[in-house]
Formats: C-alpha cells, structure tokens, sequence
C-alpha cells in the first residue's frame, strides 16, 4: 500500500543527517535577567544526548558569554556599547558559560570541549587544516565540542560600531557556525533563536499581518533577502545573518534551519520529522576549497580588470592574465585571496593570486596590450589567477563556483 504521506526530501535528510551543527544565540542561553537560563537549555541536553546515543555526531556553537559576564558583573546594557568593556565580559562569562554546560551534560555522561576561534583560524589556510584535524579528533573521541569566537582577543565580532556599509566580515556567531559547519562537512545547521524562523508579513489589516513562517526555502532569492530585519537586542546576530548563515550551508550542501529555540522540544520535532521552522534546502554543492576562498579566506587586496578580461573570465574558462589587470590595491602575498573586480569598482570574483601586490604590479607594468587570454610578458602568458582558484559571486554577493 502507498504511503499517502510520503517523507519530503528534506525529512529525509534530517532523518539520516550524521553530523550536525547546532548555534544558540544569546536569547535562548540566557534569559532577561542576563544570567543562564538551566531550565530551557536542559530540553536541548537531552535532545543532544538523545541525537549523540543515535551515532549523531554533534558540534555545539554557543553565544552568551558577553551576557552572563555583564549579569555577573551588574553592568547596565549600554555598557557594552564599549568594545573594551565587552571583552572583559567575555572573559568573565566564558568561565560561566562553560561552568554551566558542564553542569548539564554531566548528567548525560557527555564530555565536553571548550574551543575558542578567532578570524585567523579560517583566514589561514595552515590554521584552517589543523582546525580540522582538532575538530575530526574531537567528534572520534565522542566529546561535544562547544565553540565560541574568541571575544577576549578577536575585535571582529564585537567591534560593531565601526563597520563599513557593506563589508563582510566575521561579525556574529551565525557566520561562524555556519563555517564550521562547512569546515567540517556537517550535513545539518540549526540556527536556534527566539522567532519561529523566516517571517513574510502581509498588508496591515489582513490575516497575514502577523507574519507567517515560510517553510521551506531552495532559493535565496533578494526577495527572500529583503525579508531580514536588523540585529536581535541582546546579541549581534539577526535575521540577515541567519541568512548569510543558511546560504554558507546550502553551498556546502547541506540542510540549514532557523527555528525557535524558546519552544520546548524544537530540536526533537525537526529531527523526528516534524514540520518546524525554516528549512534551507540546495541541491548544489561548492567544493571545500572554493568555499574557503569565498567565505572563509580574509580578502587581502583588490585586482581591478577589464572589461576584456571580465568577458573571458565570465563566459569561459579563462585564468585572470596580467594582461587584462589594469590596478592592484592593498597589500598582500602570494597565495593569499583577492578581489576581483571591474573597471566600475565592482566585485565579481575572488581568487587566490600566485604573486604578491609588488610583483603583481610589476608585471602589469611589463604586459603587452591585449585580450585577457593572450596577454604576455616577457613572452610568456602570465597568470595572475588561475582558473581553478577563482571563485564567481552571484550579484557581487552570493558566491558560487566557476563554471
């Protein structure tokens, strides 16, 4: 007899997901009172204990140290508008944190680790291997790993105030689990925080005022974008970076979830099949190195081409040759990431560059006028980027891998 509710796709493959990545932002760790809220996080426990004695493999990103430092320490919110100061709350509440997660694993019998990340750990391609090699240690041992930014010593995260419109950078703790989740090739993210996931909204006045949850989404178009509101109160992160967050994973290939951590049982329900929040599903999958390029790897410098060069390498297969470079900016080494962008200033690709600005700009200097495919120097074709190390970013924002 045929199942007349058969398992979707994305059932499936949060029924057989083996490794997952699990983020708690700062309203689910901690309640208003600014301290750890026990009671709510022990429902994820035994979730998490439940999943680890199915062979799940479980990787826990957690948010809250700033929080439970300033509880701690009696300091009014607007305290923490000082970068120094919210440091010195990280390092109070990092002790708390881990204290209390101990004191609700220990109960299942779980080991835990502690591991502290910083920009460079992903920006440095020999760092980003030994964080895998640590990371595979970690789960073959059976120990969750608890992971934060490093608040103490990183200024990325927490120095806020002074961002530039636009630029990317390793702002919040949903960017950083959801490169980990690809650093470890997890096949699931879930972005738990304290809305029922993404929210779209009708006219005032009508039945679809007070929002609806979108369930499922396989395309993250500007549409879906423009649904982000801004940073959640208590911490960093919101809804455009849960995106940001939920569009790193689909290019890994895997699932990513925004659901509502406040409810009790949200972990069990949607990995036992239930409908709940938002799922982020791709059938598309980036390979490892080319998502580091794109997400993972600081941008050191910019490489201004083009037109000519534009055309070829979009609409071929061609590597980026001096010829077609008519600026370098910034300051970087070989083997270091590049932006590449147009001769209007925008960026369309990133790419690792074999020469350093100096000899980057030496050899523009020694090219021979022409097409991006035949420039030479010294005779030779010299390439600047190769192919196989560029990586194309959709609407100058989205990256995906060379065609």
């Amino acid at each position: 007899m045929t199942n007349p509710h058969p398992e979707t796709e994305q059932q499936k493959r949060l029924r057989s997901a083996r490794r997952i990545v699990i983020k708690l932002g700062t309203g689910i760790v901690t309640g208003s009172d600014g301290q750890f809220d026990s009671e709510r996080l022990a429902g994820v426990a035994r979730t998490i204990a439940e999943l680890k004695k199915d062979g799940r493999q479980i990787v826990l990103v957690s948010s809250g140290a700033v929080g439970l430092g300033r509880g701690r320490l009696g300091l009014h919110r607007d305290r923490l508008n000082d970068l120094v100061m919210r440091q010195a709350c990280a390092a109070v509440g990092q002790s708390l944190l881990m204290h209390e997660y101990e004191k609700l694993f220990q109960t299942h019998g779980i080991q835990l680790a502690q591991v502290l990340l910083t920009e460079g750990d992903f920006v440095d391609r020999t760092r980003y291997s030994n964080l895998r090699q640590t990371m595979e240690a970690l789960l073959k041992l059976d120990v969750l790993p608890i992971i934060n930014e490093n608040d103490t010593v990183s200024t990325a995260e927490l120095d806020y105030l002074n961002i530039r419109a636009g630029e990317r950078i390793f702002s919040d703790n949903d960017r950083l689990a959801a490169l980990v989740m690809s650093h470890v090739e997890a096949d699931v993210l879930v972005l738990l925080t304290d809305v029922d996931g993404l929210m779209e909204f009708g006219p005032p006045g009508s039945k679809e005022a007070a929002g609806k949850v979108i369930p499922l989404v396989e395309d993250l178009s500007p549409e879906l974008k423009s649904l982000a509101l801004g940073p959640s109160e208590g911490g960093r992160g919101g809804m455009q970076t849960k995106l940001d967050a939920a569009e790193i994973a689909m290019q890994s290939g895997g699932i990513a979830v925004i659901a509502n951590g406040k409810k009790p049982e949200t972990l069990h329900r949607l990995f036992d099949g239930e409908p709940t929040g938002t799922v982020f599903l791709s059938k598309t999958r980036m390979a490892g190195k080319r998502r580091w390029i794109a997400y993972a790897a600081g941008v050191r410098g910019r490489v201004i081409v083009n037109m000519g060069a534009r055309d070829a390498l979009t609409g071929g297969k061609a590597s980026l040759l001096s010829s077609g470079v008519v600026g370098v900016e910034g300051e970087f080494d070989a083997a270091e990431v590049v932006s590449i962008v147009d001769a209007e200033g925008l960026e369309f690709a990133r790419g690792i560059s074999d020469y350093s600005c100096g000899d980057a700009q030496g050899l523009i200097g020694n090219s021979s006028s022409g097409a991006a495919t035949g420039g030479r120097a010294n005779g030779r074709a010299t390439v600047l980027v190769k192919r196989d190390n560029i990586v194309f970013l959709a609407g100058s924002k989205s990256p995906t891998p060379a065609r």
